[in-house]
């Protein structure tokens, strides 16, 4: 927020069609309270925009106190209404651990909003656990030619996210088309290109912290009231 105002600024626009937003201080919370991320956390909310605290479950490998510690510090500090589990595991074998984290999350606060943030299908018992399962973040390229698991027909399209990086602005409205037929009700298309050395650049790290290029025709195209 302290060099990007402007940016965040268009977060708080009421043609803004958002469902939610990620804070992400420093692949958490950070050491301390930031004053900057205080204060637009609370005109968000205050916007009605859902704003969630990132955790990052490194694939399984982060430690579940460590992860619920980190929830707690971004209650205390930012007073989020809810939790991003980045690099959820998607395996069968990771859901007994991720159950148990979003267990104990959704004692912290009254009804918060958890996303499972994968990247790729995972497998189907996840779908409990999560209010909503980003089940694609990627590249242009990989997402045009994408399947979606026969599974995901059976929810509706809110309970799904899609992350896509690399779009070009003449690609948006197919990108909008294959949303729609995989049923993602939420979508983040951007221009954006992952950062070298970013974590979690696989699956597009680095591209979701600056505003899409063309961020101005995703609003025209999709308006507020209709998931993005």
């Amino acid at each position: 927020p302290l060099v990007a105002p402007a940016e965040w600024g268009e977060l708080l626009s009421p043609d803004a069609p958002l469902d939610w937003s990620v804070l992400n201080v420093a692949q958490g919370p950070g050491a301390r309270p930031d004053p900057y991320c205080l204060a637009v956390a609370g005109r968000l909310r205050g916007a009605g925009v859902r704003v969630l605290g990132h955790l990052d479950a490194r694939s399984g490998e982060r430690a579940f106190g460590e992860l619920v510690s980190d929830a707690h510090r971004f209650l205390d500090w930012y007073k989020v209404d809810g939790f991003y589990l980045e690099r959820c595991p998607t395996e069968r074998s990771g859901l007994p651990e991720v159950r148990r984290t979003v267990a104990t999350l959704r004692t912290l606060l009254d009804r918060p909003y958890v996303v499972l943030a994968h990247g790729s299908q995972p497998f189907p018992g996840y779908v409990e656990s999560g209010d909503q399962l980003v089940t694609f973040a990627g590249g242009w390229a990989d997402y045009r030619w994408s399947q979606v698991a026969e599974w995901t027909a059976d929810y509706p399209p809110e309970r799904f996210c899609h992350l896509v990086h690399g779009v070009p602005r003449p690609h948006l409205e197919e990108a909008l088309r294959i949303a729609r037929w995989q049923g993602a009700g939420t979508v983040y298309f951007t221009d954006r290109a992952p950062r070298p050395g970013a974590v979690g650049a696989a699956g597009g790290g680095g591209a979701w912290e600056a505003m899409p290029g063309y961020w101005d025709e995703i609003v025209s195209r999709i308006g507020p009231g209709v998931s993005e």
